[in-house]
């Protein structure tokens, strides 16, 4: 059922290029996305003189484009001596505008009216919201600018780049040849990472692409997919499933399962490996279910879009439907639109992320919060210099 989604070997999934062991004792065929995110990262990632380690803080999230709803959306973040760089890759759900300077389809976009209704930024952006998504809060938490979209024009990447692309996946044959696939993605990481050297000299562009010593990981597991406004209105049974659609739950509670599996052998097989685990299924549902007891009045249907639960994916009437509709208040609502949350969810998840702090419902960030994958300082120890040598085995994560 997995390969049915896009999901294939991790050999396959690389074009037959051979991975290393290290990548091949972690890979399990539900989680490919995992692999080959790492995989990937140490591939094209270029060491320095020393031995430096990417923290990398890889969002695994499922509010993607219809049918990419298993694409991985990823954040990769470096920290630096003055502050921290803020690198992310994934899909619609963190994607700023990128596929506002591609060709592509309607779908893919959200540059137009009413996405950015609630005005922040004055204009549509391209962000499918009704304003700012989870890494813009995660940037502000973390005492930098909004990140810059890799293909904006003359954009300073000083602070980082934001690589995602509305409807891309894991895979280059997800949506090919209208969005940024992953592995595009992380060939354009390389890019910016030759224009700091040529900005600002190497060794202080090291200082905003390395790290000695950090291998940081965040993973956000997947929602109840089947509760997508999308979703309920292809629901076959919704009179008998309460208008979720339950095997695409069901999928999701699986790939949660896996990815603690493999979170546990990543601790084994990387030295200093570290990472932040939240339960994004229960988090989520809690609040479709009780949206009253975190600010909402609706927690089923779309602000924006058409037909039953605002499902049909028509918001701005861009694409084949035109008719969509628009409700008063967005902040009232979980869903903006019938794939994406409104701002507030981004604006909750990404303080929930950020602080770790007990939720009253069975929703865990741990062991680390991002706050502490970003800001704290840790000790060296005699085996830490020991190992900090250039030898090949070394890669950056």
């Amino acid at each position: 059922m997995i390969d049915a989604f896009g999901f294939r070997s991790i050999s396959d999934a690389s074009g037959g290029e051979e991975t290393d062991g290290e990548v091949n004792d972690c890979c399990c065929k539900n989680l490919d996305w995992v692999c080959m995110v790492v995989w990937r990262l140490r591939k094209r990632a270029k060491v320095g003189p020393r031995d430096g380690s990417i923290q990398c803080v890889i969002k695994r999230d499922n509010i993607s484009h219809f049918p990419v709803f298993l694409a991985s959306a990823s954040v990769l973040e470096k920290s630096t001596a003055s502050g921290s760089a803020f690198f992310i890759f994934g899909d619609s759900s963190v994607d700023p505008g990128n596929n506002n300077y591609i060709n592509t389809i309607p779908e893919n976009q959200a540059n137009y009216k009413p996405y950015g209704h609630n005005g922040f930024f004055h204009r549509p952006t391209g962000r499918f919201s009704d304003g700012r998504v989870i890494v813009d809060f995660i940037a502000e938490y973390a005492k930098l600018p909004l990140i810059p979209p890799f293909l904006e024009p003359s954009a300073d990447y000083t602070n980082g780049a934001n690589f995602a692309s509305g409807g891309a996946g894991v895979l280059p044959e997800t949506n090919q040849g209208v969005v940024i696939d992953l592995p595009t993605q992380l060939k354009n990481f390389e890019v910016v990472q030759k224009s700091l050297i040529e900005k600002l000299g190497e060794a202080e562009a090291e200082k905003v692409l390395y790290k000695k010593g950090g291998r940081k990981f965040g993973f956000l597991s997947l929602s109840p997919l089947g509760c997508l406004p999308a979703l309920r209105a292809l629901n076959p049974k919704a009179s008998e499933e309460g208008g979720c659609f339950e095997a695409a739950s069901e999928l999701a509670l699986a790939h949660n399962n896996a990815l603690k599996s493999v979170l546990t052998s990543l601790e084994q097989i990387f030295k200093g490996f570290k990472f932040c685990y939240s339960n994004f299924y229960n988090w989520l549902d809690e609040r479709i279910n009780h949206p009253s007891k975190y600010g909402f009045k609706e927690g089923i249907n779309a602000c924006c879009g058409y037909g039953p639960y605002g499902g049909i994916f028509t918001c701005g009437g861009t694409k084949e439907v035109k008719e969509y509709e628009l409700c008063e208040n967005a902040e009232d609502y979980v869903w903006w639109d019938s794939f994406h949350p409104t701002e507030k969810i981004h604006e909750q998840f990404a303080k929930a992320l950020w602080n770790g702090e007990p939720e009253p419902e069975p929703f865990s960030v741990g062991p680390y919060n991002l706050q502490r994958l970003f800001f704290d300082k840790e000790k060296l120890t005699i085996a830490d210099i020991v190992d900090d040598d250039p030898q090949p085995h070394h890669f950056l994560l």
